[in-house]
């Protein structure tokens, strides 16, 4: 994702670069014609050219889109389930481990939290671990989103939709329902908090 970010990134720079200096020519110039009326060679360079970098920017995405669908097999599964208006999470692969993570109140947060993205229970998920999230919903639409690792998936009632992701560092990652689910849309915070395999096989023996 982070180089496919740069790869668009130049283009984009490139495409500005020529565009400026275009603009700038013809502003400083002082070339009239005006017999002028029609340029059959422009317009079909202006027509191609753009096609031309779309390809370049649609092959590298394709294959990113095809990549991130592939399903390895997991170390890891986790069911998200969306409420009206809060998250709840069961580690699927051990017994009886599963709790609600509601947003912060403003009230109980100190120096160190993030205004309404805070949650009250974090989701421990070890790192350098391939993690399958299956997510679904409890009454409407909500999507959990998590910026950051570069998921986004909907939560449709009746219906498990899955992805898979790698976090490759320890710390917080936080996203939030990217769905508008009601009033309360906007206080359906996620906070995944990456730590070592050693501490989330403790933290997770204590919970069973």
């Amino acid at each position: 994702l982070i180089s496919f970010h740069d790869h668009t990134l130049m283009i984009i720079l490139m495409i500005l670069t020529v565009v400026v200096y275009m603009m700038v020519i013809l502003a400083l110039n002082k070339n009239i014609n005006r017999f002028m009326l029609e340029g059959q060679m422009i317009e079909v360079a202006w027509t191609i050219i753009p096609a031309i970098i779309l390809v370049f920017i649609a092959v590298p995405s394709l294959r990113l889109l095809y990549l991130m669908d592939e399903v390895h097999k997991p170390a890891l599964t986790l069911k998200t389930i969306g409420h009206q208006w809060y998250w709840s999470y069961e580690y699927s692969d051990f017994t009886k481990v599963e709790f609600d993570s509601y947003m912060t109140p403003q009230d109980e947060m100190n120096k160190n939290n993030f205004r309404l993205l805070d949650t009250d229970n974090h989701v421990i998920l070890p790192m350098n671990s391939f993690i399958r999230i299956v997510v679904t919903a409890a009454d409407v639409l909500h999507s959990w989103t998590v910026p950051s690792l570069g998921v986004k998936t909907d939560a449709t009632p009746g219906r498990l939709n899955q992805c898979s992701f790698l976090i490759n560092r320890p710390g917080l990652f936080y996203g939030q329902c990217s769905e508008i689910c009601g009033a309360n849309h906007s206080f359906m915070p996620i906070v995944i908090e990456s730590v070592n395999t050693n501490t989330f096989i403790n933290w997770i023996s204590n919970l069973s």
